[in-house]
């Protein structure tokens, strides 16, 4: 192919990308993609349903169709698309079938019972089942709710745990000590469930009524302007659990308020529903402008500017749980979702920044967003999500944690986003020394970076790259060589990357996996950044996404490249296969014709 064929054939590929996103854009200016997870968000929401008295036949069976729709071939579960089975996903899926009224069948038990039954699941799924009567409460490793009692700055806070970890566990910590029970007919005693009967409340100490007094405040006092808490499933269902459980219904605004909220998140795919366990529209409108950007979209143009004043509209601008640990910081920044304010994110805040530069827009509150960046760098230099300096790892050791991640330490894709953020930028000199000397050292022996949000290496890699690009490193650094030695190592016959979810268990797996748009694109960012635009390698990377492209502009991608918590709770980002590669393939475009 000659260059002159070559760029025809990327400029129709950007061409038609950016038209089939932009006609995505909502008319209020943002992009939202679903976020799927796995069956356990359905089956915990008819579980949901049932203890508050809500359910109805209709959901049941819409509930139970995604169920089955979900069902591997063998009769059970798994996390994630083409995933191993899941003994925890399994029993919730079968129980949630078993409340609708649909038997799983032979296949399911037996895969059930040989993985240990019931009492081999996860402390959620059989808190789960303790709530409609089919597990003991007794029988589960407890929170003790006097945890929120203890003070932030001692040997041991609920601040220890990571924001989505520590709003959970308050709520379920109420929930424990209560024991609520609403029975259902089901009878679970074929996988090792134990049916159980309301008992009442057991008898509370005096210490104990007065935390649970403290933490339902705590609680009420984080609901989001939404009705969300942290705007994630598990915190926001334990709590309308947890208000339930102490006798408040539709008359409590706050728990009124919360259940309209979580409606909110239903999707209705003709005759299924499912719920989603977040939504990202603040992620998928920075991304989707930084995009059309690279695509050569105008800064002025109408729909762009629309999507800059919604960012700036949802720019925090209140105190959260991130406080406790640096008091004096302002505000600033952005969270995930539509309303998040208590919880603003790290990530947000440096690609929001990024996207507010490519429009010329919002000075002020990039300079707000920006001062916060550097206000929640970690002392070792590298940024977490959420917090400062969680790194409490011993909490793993904990029966409670057995349900993937529960501390928020800093990680290298979340750092160099921060780094790409503040590498365009004057006055932060200290906190780029710092965050890049932290970046440098997180390199992995074979050249990689470890990807904490995405799927795995090749997506820490593709965030590395343009990171140490925008602090100044020439293509000719050896970190910059060694990453890209290691992409062309992974690379595929076809041009291709992808990588496996089971990297995060195996490193066998690291950069190798079935060939997806999404990764395929981060890798080709990362070629980019790394001074290899004309190189051969980048040309068949983008000649496998021009090849693979859809008529309308669009990719297919069926594997989940998102993380929630590493082969616990992986996502599928619906437009990740579009953002992306319309991204890396826009900026492959600049290069090209510098």
């Amino acid at each position: 192919m000659t260059v002159v064929q070559e760029l025809t054939a990327l400029d129709s590929g950007v061409e038609r990308a950016a038209e089939r996103l932009l006609a995505l854009q909502h008319p209020d200016g943002w992009w939202k993609g679903e976020l799927e997870s796995n069956a356990t968000m359905i089956a915990e929401h008819l579980f949901l349903l049932h203890f508050l008295g809500l359910r109805d036949p209709e959901t049941d069976r819409l509930l139970a169709n995604e169920l089955l729709a979900r069902r591997r071939e063998d009769g059970t579960w798994s996390i994630w698309f083409e995933g191993p089975a899941d003994v925890s996903v399994t029993v919730e899926a079968y129980a949630a079938l078993k409340l609708a009224g649909v038997d799983a069948g032979d296949a399911t038990r037996a895969y059930i019972r040989s993985a240990g039954g019931v009492a081999g699941t996860r402390i959620f799924t059989r808190a789960f089942l303790a709530l409609i009567g089919q597990w003991p409460w007794r029988r589960l490793a407890h929170v003790p709710v006097e945890l929120i009692l203890l003070p932030a700055g001692g040997p041991l806070s609920v601040y220890d745990f990571a924001c989505w970890a520590r709003q959970t566990m308050v709520a379920l910590s109420v929930v424990e000590a209560l024991r609520p029970v609403r029975p259902s007919r089901i009878d679970l005693s074929e996988i090792g469930g134990q049916k159980t009967e309301p008992a009442g409340a057991p008898p509370l100490s005096r210490l104990r009524r007065h935390a649970v007094a403290v933490a339902e405040r705590w609680v009420r006092d984080r609901q989001e302007a939404d009705g969300s808490w942290g705007g994630i499933q598990p915190p926001w269902v334990w709590s309308l659990v947890m208000l339930a459980a102490l006798g408040h219904g539709f008359e409590d605004e706050t728990f009124a308020r919360g259940l309209a909220g979580w409606e909110r998140f239903m999707v209705r795919d003709g005759d299924r529903l499912r719920p989603e366990a977040c939504q990202s529209p603040v992620w998928d409108t920075a991304l989707a402008v930084l995009a059309l950007r690279a695509a050569g979209v105008p800064a002025d143009d109408p729909r762009l500017q629309a999507a800059g004043d919604w960012l700036l509209c949802e720019e925090v601008t209140v105190r959260g749980d991130w406080a406790i640990r640096r008091p004096d910081l302002a505000p600033g920044g952005w969270a995930f979702e539509f309303d998040n304010d208590l919880y603003p994110d790290v990530d947000d805040a440096a690609v929001v920044v990024l996207a507010l530069r490519e429009l010329g827009i919002g000075d002020d509150a990039v300079r707000r967003g920006l001062d916060w960046l550097v206000g929640m760098q970690s002392r070792n230099g590298g940024w977490g999500g959420f917090d400062v300096d969680n790194e409490a790892l011993w909490l793993y050791r904990l029966p409670i944690c057995d349900f993937g991640k529960v501390t928020d330490e800093p990680t290298a894709d979340v750092s160099a986003h921060a780094l790409e953020a503040l590498g365009h930028e004057q006055g932060y000199d200290a906190s780029l020394a710092a965050g890049v000397d932290w970046l440098l050292a997180e390199q992995e022996p074979d050249g990689s970076w470890f990807g904490r949000w995405g799927v795995n290496h090749v997506y820490g890699t593709g965030a590395a790259l343009p990171a140490l690009e925008a602090c100044g490193l020439p293509p000719d650094h050896p970190a910059i060589r060694r990453a890209l030695a290691w992409l062309d190592s992974v690379q595929q016959p076809s041009g291709a990357f992808g990588e496996d979810i089971r990297s995060y268990a195996d490193p066998a797996w690291r950069g190798r996996g079935t060939a997806t748009p999404s990764q395929t694109a981060w890798a080709l960012l990362a070629y980019i950044s790394g001074g290899a635009a004309a190189g051969l390698s980048t040309r068949r990377a983008a000649e496998y996404l021009l090849r693979c492209q859809r008529p309308d502009g669009d990719w297919d991608e069926q594997q989940y490249t998102g993380t929630g918590f590493p082969l616990d709770f992986m996502i599928r980002y619906h437009l990740y296969r579009l953002t992306f590669p319309l991204l890396a393939l826009g900026r492959l475009r600049e290069r090209l014709n510098r």
